[in-house]
């Protein structure tokens, strides 16, 4: 497949002459210089200047990380905004459509809807997998995005590699991969993959993993020239400073990162074992994420003891294929060991 990203920017966003600040125009090179270009508060309080538009500081250690080059990073305030952008820069509204893979993350859909696109849903298989053939059947010449969210949202397993590479061979638009629990998974990413597939989109966050919910913080890595025509349309300061700052800690501490990750994942076993062994779960699905999602006899139910037991889960009954099912998210060793006793005097 010849891909050919000219074909599918949207024509009112290939003309845009871009919004240029202050910090665009010039970039600090640490001198003591006075900033009277930006009609900012002079007096110093630690937020009163405008952020780095292109969070260089961030992006350097990203691209060092991960193996590419910062022109193949975008960062969003969360990951929602990078999907945002994307469906605003590729997507003709009232024209185009994209594809979302049921049960997945819903903001695909939401996102669809406030943009005014066309989703054409594709049901996983029954053991929650792309179902390759329909999705290329339902496909035509608007089908500007696939998305792909591996480990899956809700499930929590990885879809397979032969599936997720026919898919980007086949599809004439975008695909999308969300990698929002990549950190927790044994697959490697597809971050790897960016220079052999043109067409390839990869958006990480530091949400999950990094524990940084609270900051929205999401990446997008993709081709230079797909990065380049989602910077002509993001918000000049989308990354407010303080996030910044907490951002670039917590990726500088990889190591406790890395350590935190591991206990989740010791946790998660014991949670999968425990819950294993009770009468009212009936199947738990294969997870590579920091949750696990467990069929039980009534979701309902068993969602209402667990709330009057001061514990939240999520009843994803309402989901396509998701029937009676409730999602348990890791939590600590003491939050998972009171769950565990909980569950265990349910009757």
């Amino acid at each position: 497949m010849k891909f050919n990203l000219n074909n599918i920017v949207r024509e009112s966003v290939r003309k845009l002459q871009p919004y240029s600040s202050a910090r665009d125009e010039y970039v600090s090179d640490g001198s003591e210089m006075i900033f009277l270009d930006a009609n900012e508060n002079p007096f110093d309080n630690g937020v009163n200047r405008y952020p780095d538009p292109y969070q260089r500081s961030l992006k350097s250690l990203l691209a060092e990380q991960k193996g590419v080059s910062e022109s193949q990073i975008l960062l969003g305030n969360g990951s929602d905004e990078v999907l945002d952008l994307i469906y605003r820069a590729f997507c003709e509204p009232n024209l185009d459509n994209i594809i979302t893979l049921p049960p997945t993350y819903g903001m695909y859909n939401v996102l669809a809807g406030i943009n005014s696109v066309e989703n054409k849903e594709v049901l996983l298989t029954t053991d929650f997998q792309p179902n390759v053939n329909e999705i290329l059947k339902v496909t035509d010449s608007n089908s500007k995005l696939l998305f792909i969210c591996s480990p899956n949202n809700p499930t929590g397993n990885s879809f397979k590699k032969e599936r997720i590479e026919k898919l980007l061979e086949s599809f004439n638009g975008l695909v999308v991969i969300d990698e929002a629990y990549i950190d927790f998974s044994k697959d490697e990413s597809w971050l790897s993959q960016l220079k052999t597939y043109p067409n390839l989109i990869v958006t990480q966050t530091l949400s999950k993993a990094y524990g940084l919910a609270g900051i929205r913080l999401g990446i997008c890595y993709a081709s230079e020239e797909i990065i380049a025509v989602l910077n002509k349309i993001k918000p000049p300061y989308n990354v407010n400073q303080l996030t910044q700052q907490r951002a670039l800690q917590r990726v500088l501490n990889q190591d406790l990162v890395d350590q935190e990750v591991q206990q989740i994942l010791d946790e998660r076993d014991g949670l999968i074992k425990a819950l294993d062994n009770l009468d009212f779960v009936k199947e738990l699905y294969p997870t590579d994420a920091n949750f696990v999602l467990a069929k039980v006899d009534d979701a309902n139910k068993r969602y209402q003891q667990l709330l009057e037991k001061q514990v939240v889960v999520r009843n994803r009954s309402t989901q396509p294929l998701c029937e009676n099912t409730l999602r348990f998210t890791v939590g600590t060793p003491l939050e998972n060991k009171k769950l565990i006793a909980i569950l265990k005097e349910m009757k």
